[in-house]
């Protein structure tokens, strides 16, 4: 605990009294669970906090977390950024997604494995299952009480990363949870947890049972064209659950992107230094052992390929996947 209290006395000289600070994240419950954190400890340290996201958030529990919780997020294009001293990411890294660039970062707070941290103060800790144990401690450094919902969220952001301490998890996470069982209100984890199917989730992922291509004990389905790159989260996730099954890939197509969704069983390669291998020059790809996410530009894709049908992307996928795992798929 004494590295925390270092970090956040070297993290709180960087903001002045006058500050205003936007803190901007890939919204997921260890996203706005850590923003939360974040602005409960800048609390009468700064003049303003304001918590920006940039992707479209849609998928049931996270829109639960969100109504039950009340963090006060902003769609960053609505945000008029220029007004703002300091700029602060949490549970992301500049190079993670093309929406965070064009900003000086004051602070990076991660767990996932070092890339870009160009900030003034960073604290990337890979070794943590989650950004929000990290955020945990340092509430926990300031003797900072959390309020039931920050706590509650702070629980979802630890539970839903670390697939109840099932992935990634380390003691840290699961001393973190303890913490704080104390003071979370345990009706909105339940809600949270049980808000995860819509009818179009279920229609979806009904159409991936029906369509999905297993090879090698590795599951594939691409949807082609989607409108909630969350539904790709769903499917894999679900597959990953078949017997026999050690890697479940799903992707689709949205905004001139290709989503490409990783799973694994984690006792085989990483499925985040997988997707950076095999898709970082198309585009941002990582992620941690057994979980990752690529967002790649069709117009480099279609360079290599020539053309970016619906089977031409799949059939590129597949072969990207098998080159960089191992084990040549037919």
């Amino acid at each position: 605990m004494s590295i925390t209290r270092e970090n956040i006395r070297r993290f709180f000289k960087q903001f002045k009294p006058s500050a205003k600070v936007l803190v901007i994240i890939n919204a997921d419950p260890d996203a706005i669970a850590s923003a939360m954190a974040v602005k409960r400890l800048l609390w009468r340290k700064v003049s303003e906090v304001v918590l920006a996201h940039f992707n479209r958030i849609s998928r049931p529990d996270n829109l639960t977390l969100i109504q039950l919780t009340e963090p006060g997020l902003k769609d960053l294009a609505e945000v008029d950024t220029s007004g703002f001293d300091n700029y602060v990411i949490v549970d992301s890294q500049p190079d993670h997604n093309a929406a965070f660039a064009g900003f000086a970062y004051t602070a990076i707070i991660d767990h996932h494995p070092v890339s870009s941290p160009e900030a003034a103060y960073s604290d990337i800790r890979p070794g943590y299952g989650t950004c929000s144990t990290i955020l945990t401690e340092y509430l926990k450094s300031c003797k900072i009480k959390p309020s039931a919902k920050l706590a509650a969220a702070l629980m979802m952001g630890i539970k839903t990363d670390t697939a109840d301490f099932t992935r990634q998890s380390t003691i840290k996470d699961i001393r973190a949870f303890q913490h704080l069982y104390k003071f979370a209100d345990n009706n909105i984890v339940t809600k949270v947890e049980r808000a995860f199917y819509t009818d179009e989730d279920l229609d979806f992922l009904g159409t991936a049972i029906k369509k999905r291509q297993v090879v090698n004990n590795r599951v594939f389905y691409h949807a082609g064209n989607i409108v909630k790159p969350d539904e790709l989260v769903v499917v894999a996730d679900f597959f990953l659950t078949i017997v026999g099954i050690n890697w479940s890939i799903v992707s689709g197509v949205m905004d001139r992107k290709l989503i490409v969704i990783l799973r694994n069983d984690g006792l085989r390669k990483g499925a985040g230094n997988t997707a950076k291998e095999a898709f970082s020059q198309y585009g941002s790809a990582g992620g941690h052992k057994t979980m990752a996410r690529a967002e790649l530009s069709l117009y480099l894709i279609r360079k290599d390929t020539g053309s970016v049908a619906k089977k031409v992307l799949a059939d590129w996928i597949l072969d990207k996947i098998a080159k960089t795992a191992g084990k040549k798929i037919e």
